[in-house]
């Protein structure tokens, strides 16, 4: 009776909410100890399977290296072909294992395998780049007829021309220019130049050479050295300085600037002014400055190539040059309107 009743106080007891964290405690003790035991069962079944060591002499190169070993958590390593017998892995630190690295598997890429970049390979794989070269060598040719147009003169219809070309390369070249006018059918004013032009910057040019008058009076002949290029803004600039016969000197401005209107429609203001050295009663041109030209054409480029215009023109006289204009019954000044065309090749 007493035995009964001790049973049943007991479990009583342990069927308490008390008791049950005791019966977790015990169930997860009982959970690790089968764990062990599962541990311990598989490292026999290895040691079972050991298989007899290989003899050096019939033991492949490869046997040699067991440094180039795989321990990596997703490789499957054979144990049973390495001959280890009962080895007890759990008592090796392969953190700590310290493998050869000149021992390698086959098949295996190591960075000392990678070759070492040269300055061979460099300049191969980056060669050295060259500044603009000058094509000098290759033969080129322009013609510009900036001026083909009809004059409303107070003598009567005018034609007048502005022409200039060059043919050579990008350093060495050979200029033309040539302007003029004819006035009612009779020839009034023609000259053309023949120059030698060197380049000594990316933007202008030096040139020498020689001017032939033709009109008006006798022909004349001038030597001519001179400076011509692009200014700032792309204002387009010529200075050329003349020697005559007799002794006779002259200078020559010449300026033009582009505005873009539109793409296709430009207003061009154009300016000329002539200097004399001495007094030329002949041609009648004066010492000093002897005249002026100023211009505005309003053109419209169909193509680039081809440019109808219309503008208009003063000319003006001074000093001697314009005594000398009265004398003959001509105007000192005189404005005009023209039209014409522009072409280039």
């Amino acid at each position: 009776m007493t035995r009964r009743l001790l049973v049943l106080r007991w479990i009583r007891t342990i069927t308490t909410r008390p008791s049950r964290f005791a019966l977790i405690a015990l169930g997860v003790s009982l959970s690790a100890a089968a764990g062990r035991i599962a541990n311990a069962a598989e490292m026999m079944d290895h040691s079972m399977h050991q298989t007899p060591p290989i003899p050096a002499a019939q033991a492949p190169a490869s046997s040699a290296k067991p440094a180039a070993m795989n321990h990596g958590s997703g490789g499957q390593m054979d144990h049973s072909a390495m001959g280890h017998g009962a080895m007890d892995h759990s008592k090796m630190n392969h953190g700590q294992m310290k493998h050869d690295d000149t021992l390698e598997m086959p098949g295996m890429v190591h960075p000392s395998f990678i070759p070492v970049l040269t300055d061979a390979d460099r300049e191969a794989a980056f060669p050295g780049l060259q500044g603009h070269t000058v094509h000098d060598k290759d033969l080129a040719w322009f013609l510009l007829l900036d001026q083909l147009e009809y004059q409303d003169a107070n003598e009567g219809s005018t034609l007048s021309w502005e022409a200039t070309a060059w043919v050579g390369g990008d350093i060495n070249r050979f200029w033309f220019r040539s302007d003029g006018e004819r006035t009612n059918g009779v020839t009034e004013d023609a000259e053309i130049e023949a120059l030698y032009g060197r380049a000594i910057s990316p933007w202008w040019d030096v040139v020498a050479g020689v001017r032939q008058d033709f009109k008006p009076e006798s022909p004349q002949t001038w030597a001519a050295l001179g400076l011509q290029g692009l200014a700032l803004y792309g204002f387009e600039a010529e200075a050329t300085a003349f020697v005559g016969e007799g002794g006779q000197t002259a200078a020559r401005f010449e300026g033009e600037y582009d505005i873009l209107l539109t793409n296709r429609l430009i207003l061009q203001p154009t300016a000329e002014l002539n200097f004399y050295g001495k007094d030329d009663p002949a041609r009648g041109v004066g010492a000093g400055l002897a005249n002026t030209e100023v211009g505005l054409r309003l053109r419209y480029e169909i193509v680039r190539e081809f440019a109808p215009y219309i503008g208009v023109t003063w000319n003006r006289a001074y000093g001697n040059t314009a005594d000398m204009a009265r004398d003959e019954g001509e105007d000192a000044d005189e404005a005009r309107f023209v039209a014409g065309i522009r072409l280039w090749f």
